[in-house]
């Protein structure tokens, strides 16, 4: 993003409510001091940190500026651009459950010529229906007087179907969809968004999209990373529940919707929750017989030990909270018909990747039954969202030389060697369009439900009966992950 091609966001003032969490000082504030680096800030824009914790504004910005200091290894903090967006920062001390805390957030707003507000829920989910409740109590979501007013609200969007009905109930209880913001920082990454471009600007791409030509389709998060700091959140939620029913549904999404009428929010919202609303409901006995979970122990990266999962910190001695999942999902339309999606992610693995694989039926390969190989690997199209951002497309060739062998090779591109990146946390294109009003990227209260409801029969048998599969820490997961898709005939596309 540019400032010569893109203009800057209106002026609002940003309230920051859990302004002392890592989520503000790790992803939030560097985001907005790269939009403001690329000019896409307004000169008149107020970020307000909102906590309960006492403190000035300066505190505010000293406690920010000494955390981006130390996480610039690169040294390239500029401290005059650091400077002026300091002069934005202020801070609110207040109890979120306190109606107190609303007049002075509404006296801030009055304070302002434009009246434009932003609510960013950066704090733990139980305060999400509290907050908006009180700011709808306080008649700081109205928009009569002209100014625009938004909610950003964060992941985890509940714990399972109800929670995630009941939380949207109490959202539109005060404020309409419009309004609403359900964030998920995949969205905001480049490749991911580049999936719908490539899809349906490439008319090579779009014509074989189709269970006519692909076998199946493999959708895997990896992390070599374990649980961190985050053992007790972690632990009453799990792998499946952290990751599947946003941030792999969401790739499902744009790999498998059909294409919208515009590239509008309505639009495409709306083709992504049909294609997520497709999956096929399982019953416990298919939802046991698709699914494989998965939970670290002790093992090894190098010569260094890592430690399993029930050793990390605030975690239970006996936990059975699974830090790797695998599904078997399949999507009922026309489209998809007879085309399995797989999805797997896990901590402590070997490679810490994104990708998306889609595998192509193969070729007929009878006139190669006298060669060295006999069957040919099946085409790969590889969508990689991290750590190597790019596009491949995996195809046999012939080995030189007198004999005929195959050799499988990749024809592709890596953005890093096509596009100038800049550092990026995957917040800012988000931010940028809360501040702008383009919800394209954002969660529709229908594509979070119907997640949900796709996942709710694994949940369901899970809570009655199914094995946890121990798999040591810097593996790809047990043995049982392979299996789910071994007795399919198919195998995992291999990571890194």
């Amino acid at each position: 993003m540019t400032k010569q091609t893109i203009p800057a966001a209106p002026p609002c003032t940003l309230f920051l409510f859990g302004a002392n969490g890592d989520l503000v000082k790790r992803l939030l504030m560097p985001a907005l001091y790269n939009l403001s680096r690329d000019g896409l800030l307004d000169r008149n824009l107020r970020i307000v940190g909102v906590d309960h914790n006492p403190a000035t504004a300066q505190d505010f910005a000293e406690r920010l500026h000494a955390f981006m200091r130390e996480r610039d290894t690169a040294k390239s903090l500029d401290e005059k651009l650091w400077a002026r967006l300091a002069k934005c920062l202020d801070y609110q001390t207040g109890d979120f459950l306190d109606p107190a805390t609303y007049a002075a957030l509404g006296k801030r707003i009055d304070a302002t010529r434009h009246g434009n507000a932003i609510f960013y829920l950066a704090t733990s989910p139980r305060f999400f229906p509290e907050v908006a409740q009180r700011l709808g109590e306080a008649g700081l979501l109205d928009e009569s007087a002209g100014g625009f007013r938004r909610v950003v609200v964060e992941k985890p969007f509940g714990t399972d179907l109800a929670s995630a009905e009941q939380l949207n109930a109490c959202l539109l209880k005060v404020m309409s969809e419009r309004q609403i913001y359900r964030i998920d920082h995949y969205l905001g990454k480049e490749t991911v968004q580049n999936i719908l471009v490539s899809r349906f600007s490439n008319g090579l791409f779009e014509s074989f999209w189709n269970n006519h030509y692909i076998d199946h389709v493999q959708i895997t998060a990896a992390e070599t990373v374990g649980v961190e700091t985050r053992g007790a959140f972690y632990d009453n939620t799990g792998a499946l529940r952290d990751m599947v029913p946003n941030h792999l549904f969401q790739l499902l999404a744009m790999v498998a919707m059909e294409p919208p009428a515009a590239f509008g929010a309505d639009a495409v919202r709306g083709e992504k929750a049909k294609v997520i609303g497709a999956i096929r409901p399982w019953s416990a006995k298919m939802a046991l017989k698709n699914s494989v979970r998965g939970q670290y122990v002790a093992g090894k990266q190098g010569r260094k030990r890592l430690p399993g999962y029930r050793e990390e910190d605030k975690v239970a001695a006996d936990s059975k909270t699974e830090t790797y999942v695998a599904l078997k999902v399949m999507i009922d339309n026309w489209r998809w018909a007879g085309v399995p999606f797989y999805l797997r992610t896990g901590k402590r693995m070997s490679v810490r990747d994104t990708e998306i694989a889609i595998c192509f039926k193969p070729a007929p390969y009878a006139q190669f039954r006298e060669s060295e190989l006999e069957r040919p690997k099946p085409n790969y199209l590889k969508i990689q969202i991290q750590p190597n951002e790019g596009m491949w497309f995996d195809l046999q060739a012939k080995r030189p030389g007198p004999e005929l062998v195959m050799e499988n090779v990749e024809l592709g591109f890596a953005y890093k060697d096509f596009f100038k990146m800049t550092p990026a946390t995957g917040y800012e294109t988000l931010i940028y369009d809360c501040l702008t009003g383009d919800q394209t990227l954002f969660q529709r209260a229908d594509n979070i439900e119907n997640g949900w409801r796709a996942v709710q029969p694994f949940l369901d048998a899970w809570a009655q009966e199914g094995e946890v599969h121990e798999y040591p820490a810097g593996e790809d997961g047990p043995e049982a992950g392979d299996e789910l898709l071994t007795r399919d005939k198919r195998e995992w596309h291999r990571l890194g």
